[in-house]
């Protein structure tokens, strides 16, 4: 019995070691071609759709086998922590979900300045909340997992949905302020970068148009519903 537990954990910590490795090349390839000093040139050298086909083509490469062996090694590894999905548990989840679907629509309704096309650099709906509705969808749709996934390979995998966005963030904040992105500066200073309840919250949310609301709740309704085929 101890020798197949010794065998199970090795088994869990390498398919931990391979999802961090493979967020490490989704991560880093992101980061490194976006940078000013890589970007520059290899958009001169080949043209800007050129180069956005080369970084979506990376990015796939690193994301889609990242999310395969997830799925074929999740809950791999020893249990960090333990909490039970009980109705209320589940629910507050979902809750928070909504908010992160919110979030991801309202983002794709109006594409932020810090986007790779910047939208309209005016502080409004649901930017006076996060200047990154996008990848804080992805912060919180990674925490949210965290609470009832805590195998070391769920906490690489959905953790490095979390570290992912918020140095993203970070990222896209220095490329655009060095690029001297036309509004950016003062849509950096005017905007918060986490969602966290401030002044100026509740009239972002009076702005946000209600078929955003409607949208992230019924994509809440939509995956609870799919979710059970995905993950078995």
């Amino acid at each position: 019995m101890q020798r197949v537990r010794a065998v199970l954990r090795r088994r869990g910590m390498s398919a931990t070691a391979t999802v961090a490795l493979l967020w490490l090349g989704f991560a880093g390839s992101h980061l490194v071609l976006s940078s000013l000093p890589v970007r520059r040139p290899l958009v001169a050298a080949v043209g800007a759709q050129a180069f956005q086909g080369l970084y979506s083509l990376v990015a796939l490469g690193f994301f889609v086998p990242l999310v395969w062996f997830y799925f074929r090694h999740k809950h791999a590894g020893d249990w960090l922590w333990g909490v039970a999905r009980t109705t209320s548990v589940v629910w507050a989840i979902d809750a928070g979900m909504t908010v992160a679907f919110v979030l991801l629509v309202a983002a794709l309704v109006r594409p932020s300045p810090a986007a790779v096309v910047p939208g309209d650099p005016t502080p409004r709906g649901v930017y006076r909340l996060t200047r990154h509705p996008l990848l804080m969808a992805f912060v919180l749709f990674g925490l949210l997992h965290l609470v009832v996934n805590s195998s070391t390979a769920d906490v690489a995998f959905f953790g490095g949905f979390v570290v992912f966005a918020l140095v993203g963030a970070w990222h896209q904040d220095r490329r655009k302020l060095a690029l001297g992105t036309p509004g950016f500066a003062r849509f950096y200073a005017e905007t918060p970068f986490l969602p966290l309840p401030r002044s100026g919250a509740l009239q972002g949310l009076v702005e946000t148009p209600p078929a955003v609301f409607a949208a992230g709740l019924v994509l809440t309704v939509l995956v609870r519903q799919l979710h059970r085929y995905w993950t078995g």
